[in-house]
């Protein structure tokens, strides 16, 4: 067999984890990528630094210091426990959150510079036409910024699926719950797996590969259809 039962069951978490970071980041990321592009707030600046945090943070310093907040001591992890709904940390849902702050300038980045490129003459006609901020959002700034967008979704996709400091400090390495692949990985060679290891760490190669190919060629089509 190419892959051993539990490394089906890591892909498979894996998948699931970086689908449903993606999503939440695409609701979450949109709307504050439109606001720091357009706000005049003294809270651009900072609050634009904190989202780029993780691109030069090492991964187990916020993995520690999520782990201290959603953990039994820390303040999130009391309302949690408060609210009947126990600790985050070593958990599906802990491993979502830490996933989706780690991942937020994947996201948010992409679709800022698209929305900073967009400029104020389509603004202006959709003033002219009556159009609500909504609706110019939704049927002139999305469509605009479509190259972000993708851009974002992919490059959140991979690097979730890549994570592994963050989600060893706040997910652990329980089976079927929080092992993802990249953990899995480890532990083969813990183990001394290294077959199994390099089997997995060949698919995950090939598979960043892929993502990084189709998104030059998404870009490479985009720019020929714009000249």
């Amino acid at each position: 067999m190419l892959l051993t039962p539990s490394d089906l069951q890591a892909i498979g978490l894996t998948l699931q984890v970086a689908t449903l970071t993606t999503l939440i980041l695409l609701v979450l990321g949109v709307p504050l990528a439109w606001w720091l592009t357009h706000t005049q707030s003294p809270w651009r600046k900072p609050l634009g630094a904190i989202v780029a945090l993780p691109l030069v943070l090492p991964p187990t310093v916020l993995g520690f210091y999520l782990l201290m907040l959603m953990g039994p001591s820390g303040p999130v992890g009391g309302l949690t426990q408060s609210l009947g709904l126990g600790v985050l940390t070593f958990s599906f849902t802990g491993l979502v959150i830490a996933s989706v702050l780690y991942s937020l300038p994947f996201m948010v980045q992409p679709v800022q510079d698209a929305m900073q490129r967009v400029g104020a003459r389509p603004f202006e006609v959709a003033a002219s036409l009556r159009a609500s901020k909504l609706d110019t959002f939704f049927s002139v700034v999305l469509p605009l910024c479509r190259p972000g967008l993708v851009t974002g979704i992919i490059m959140s996709f991979a690097h979730t699926v890549g994570e592994f400091g963050v989600v060893l400090m706040v997910g652990g390495n329980i089976p079927g719950v929080t092992r993802v692949v990249s953990v899995q990985i480890y532990d083969h060679v813990e183990a001394l797996e290294y077959s199994d290891a390099h089997r997995l760490a060949a698919v995950m190669l090939g598979f960043s590969f892929v993502v990084l190919l189709a998104l030059q060629f998404y870009n490479h089509r985009q720019r020929r259809g714009r000249a």
